[in-house]
Formats: C-alpha cells, sequence, structure tokens
C-alpha cells in the first residue's frame, strides 16, 4: 500500500534554517534535522549552510556511509512539491473614462496657444477680407 507523504515547497522548506529549526532537503527529500544537529560528524554548521537549497552533491561529495543514509530515514518528514510555484496575480482597477468632453477640456487648457491662434488668424482674415470690399 503506498504512503502518503506531505509535499512542501522549497520556499518553505528555506524557512526552516536555524539551529532551533532545521530542514535539509536532499535529493527532493526533506528532513528536520534539528535534533540532530548536536550529534552530526561534520558540526550543525555543515547542515545548516545546506538549507534552503538540495544539497545533494554536498551530501554525496561527504561521502556518507550506508548507515547514515538508514540514519536519514528517522528525520524524513516529506518532499519537494514538484508543481512549480505560481506567482499570485496583481489585480489592478481601470479608471474610469471621463469622457470625450473633459478631455478636450483638459487639452484645451494645457495647449492654450493652438486656439488663441485660431481665433487670432481668424479675425486677422476677417478684417482683411472686409477691408477687400
Amino acid at each position: 500500500m503506498p504512503t502518503l507523504t506531505k509535499l512542501y515547497s522549497m520556499k518553505e522548506a528555506a524557512l526552516h534554517n536555524t539551529p532551533d529549526d532545521c530542514w535539509v532537503v536532499i535529493d527532493g527529500k526533506i528532513y528536520d534535522v534539528t535534533k540532530y544537529l548536536e550529534d552530526h560528524p561534520g558540526g550543525d554548521d555543515v547542515l545548516l549552510k545546506a538549507t534552503g537549497k538540495d544539497a545533494k552533491d554536498e551530501f554525496d561529495d561527504a561521502g556518507h556511509s550506508k548507515s547514515a543514509k538508514v540514519l536519514m530515514e528517522d528525520y524524513f518528514i516529506g518532499e519537494l512539491d514538484p508543481t512549480p510555484e505560481i506567482p499570485e496575480m496583481e489585480v489592478f482597477r481601470k479608471e474610469q473614462d471621463t469622457g470625450f468632453a473633459s478631455k478636450l477640456m483638459d487639452c484645451a487648457v494645457q495647449y492654450w496657444a493652438i486656439p488663441a491662434a485660431a481665433v487670432g488668424i481668424s479675425v486677422v482674415v476677417a478684417i482683411l477680407y472686409v477691408q477687400r470690399k
């Protein structure tokens, strides 16, 4: 009968990185080694440096014995969740459309020289037209 193991994210496992609460990930399996820190032959600092990542390479490079690998099973608490972590989406509210008239007024105020020039040119053209008659 298959056994169910608890799944943790790497982010969650990385939070346990102190001498009072230390989790180590080795080859996708998570071990709570808090009670083993003082007994570890390489010292507790070796285990504390291995937190927050999969320390398979470090574990293999240290040349652990078969008895060490069997001892690890006593500290097994779960596995890494294989599903990728999906970031939360941010929700933005779209600004209300204020309408064409208000946009036109904003542009007219901002660019007042254009309407003033149009009125001025119209007055000059009207005066010249009246004088020719």
